[in-house]
């Protein structure tokens, strides 16, 4: 059995919490944010080469601007604009965007609430994903991020060269 709860985050965020009982069952987290040791695992990786993180987004139905500014979009929307202007920062570093794409069903498995989207962006390393995840530019551009996630996983991945097809 599942059971889904909201808990405060450190920062005074709420994020949402799945927690399955059952033996084979995972824990379900959503953050807007990495934790500190989360990050620190990421820079302090020495294996070289590029990696793709998978981004399964969840937005709020209408964004929330801590500033309370007055705005008349939905998260989706205010996410958008993070992305729009993180774009050029990840290519400049040598990264790319892969793919993105609106989540419409679950084939496998349970979850009780699916993400909105999934995104894919590509890094050239995994110190290079940590320089430009703790920029200033894109702390800068974090208040659209935050006004439209109400929460994500992002799951760090690394190329694996399959056998030919027969």
């Amino acid at each position: 059995m599942e059971k889904r709860s909201l808990a405060q985050s450190a920062t005074g965020r709420q994020r949402l919490c799945y927690t399955a009982s059952e033996e084979g069952s995972m824990n379900v987290v959503n953050r807007v944010y990495p934790t500190p040791e989360q990050l620190m695992g990421v820079a302090n990786d020495p294996t070289p080469g590029p990696i793709a993180m998978v981004n399964l987004l969840k937005f709020h139905a209408k964004a929330q601007y801590p500033d309370r500014r007055r705005n008349d979009v939905t998260g989706r929307e205010a996410y958008m604009r993070y992305i729009a202007e993180m774009g050029p920062i990840v290519e400049a570093a040598g990264g790319r965007f892969l793919f993105s794409g609106d989540v419409q069903g679950l084939v496998i498995g349970e979850v009780d609430e699916l993400w909105d989207a999934v995104g894919i962006a590509e890094y050239p390393s995994r110190a290079e994903f940590r320089r430009i995840a703790t920029s200033p530019e894109v702390q800068a551009i974090g208040v659209h991020r935050e006004a439209g996630l109400a929460g994500q996983l992002l799951i760090l991945t690394v190329g694996r060269v399959l056998p030919p097809m027969r």
